[in-house]
């Protein structure tokens, strides 16, 4: 594993002396050339091409990342190529060994930095909906789960490559049943593997009895199975029984499974416009403009040719499972586990997971390459 800045003073043992006169000391000052150095200096003059919507988002990525010791900083930041970077879960902390550092070794002021992060690269719903995730850590330890497993603190933060001087960089907020994997290219964002669960999906008791997560998610589902004919059905259930999980599960890359339920073209624009609906809901997790932009290339090139299939029951409180699949991308739900009240949801991209597509188009297109492996 490769920490980022492990090699800081491989040139330490072999530099020439530089003797610089007192008049062109002088001459630097009163000029204007040398500078304190500041944390954002290259965030500034960074290509001037980016956003400054995007350099404000890298900007709080260096804010953070200065501010912790040297310590908690050789547990956050990796190279960009580490291998680490596509090895994600949403099992519970203990049960999986992560990289990065953890919501309890920060400090309030270190998190307060690191939750505004998150908020840029999260819409509004996005941000309230990881939030909610979290708090059900808390019922689960209510509930009776074990304090070890069942802890809002044990969520990771872990960075790969350099906001500060880098146009290609990348990081990732994991923990149960939470996997975001941002990657940057000057103005572009990646974000998937996209997983979001909920256990419970329905708090059965205390304060908060009744109070549901992922439910736009589930319930629109049911809106769509429920609207189709007696032959559309048909097509669409492929199977009877529902799947444990979801079928991609942690897979580092995904490839397109075969088609299975119904094709888009097959629905009328009723049922089409509940597909969009549909997608919509889990974009709405992504900033406005980066949703949209989707939203319209999968409109553009490929919706008719989308498939939604469905397996299980089609009510609640009974397991079921269906998948949205594009020829880019597949959509998953599943509640299955907990007698049907606990749910996984992941949006993978066949050719755009952990920014893929993104690197490609770096190296295609830069002038230099640096070494990121």
């Amino acid at each position: 594993m490769k920490r980022f800045g492990q090699n800081r003073n491989r040139w330490a043992g072999s530099y020439k002396r530089v003797i610089i006169s007192l008049p062109v000391i002088l001459l630097f000052l009163l000029t204007g050339f040398v500078k304190d150095y500041t944390p954002d200096q290259n965030i500034k003059n960074m290509n001037p091409d980016v956003s400054a919507k995007q350099k404000e988002k890298s900007g709080k990525a260096v804010k953070f990342l200065h501010s912790l010791n040297q310590a908690q900083r050789d547990k956050t930041q990796f190279t960009f190529g580490d291998s680490s970077k596509t090895k994600w879960h949403y099992l519970p902390g203990a049960s999986w060994d992560r990289e990065g550092i953890q919501l309890h070794e920060l400090n309030e002021t270190q998190k307060g930095l690191l939750f505004s992060l998150l908020q840029d690269f999260l819409s509004k719903s996005g941000y309230s909906k990881t939030k909610r995730i979290i708090e059900l850590e808390e019922v689960l330890a209510q509930l009776g789960g074990s304090p070890s497993l069942r802890d809002p603190e044990k969520y990771f933060a872990a960075f790969y490559g350099n906001p500060e001087r880098d146009s290609l960089w990348s990081w990732s907020f994991e923990g149960h049943h939470i996997s975001l994997n941002f990657t940057v290219l000057n103005n572009t964002v990646s974000m998937t593997p996209l997983f979001f669960g909920a256990n419970p999906a329905v708090i059965p008791d205390g304060k908060r009895k009744g109070e549901r997560t992922l439910d736009k998610e589930e319930d629109i589902g049911l809106e769509l199975i429920h609207s189709m004919s007696a032959s559309q059905k048909q097509t669409a259930l492929f199977q009877e029984n529902a799947f444990p999980d979801i079928t991609t599960t942690n897979a580092t890359e995904v490839n397109p499974p075969a088609p299975v339920g119904i094709a888009v073209k097959e629905l009328n624009h009723t049922q089409q416009n509940i597909v969009i609906k549909l997608l919509n809901e889990y974009l709405s997790a992504m900033p406005t403009e980066l949703a949209s932009k989707r939203m319209e290339n999968l409109r553009k090139e490929e919706f008719e040719e989308i498939h939604f299939g469905w397996a299980g029951a089609t009510k609640l409180g009974e397991p079921h499972y269906y998948r949205i699949q594009g020829k880019t991308f597949l959509v998953e739900f599943d509640n299955t586990q907990n007698n049907a009240n606990h749910i996984h949801t992941v949006w993978r991209d066949f050719d755009g997971d952990f920014g893929r597509d993104l690197i490609r188009e770096h190296y295609q297109t830069s002038d230099h390459h640096h070494n990121y492996h």
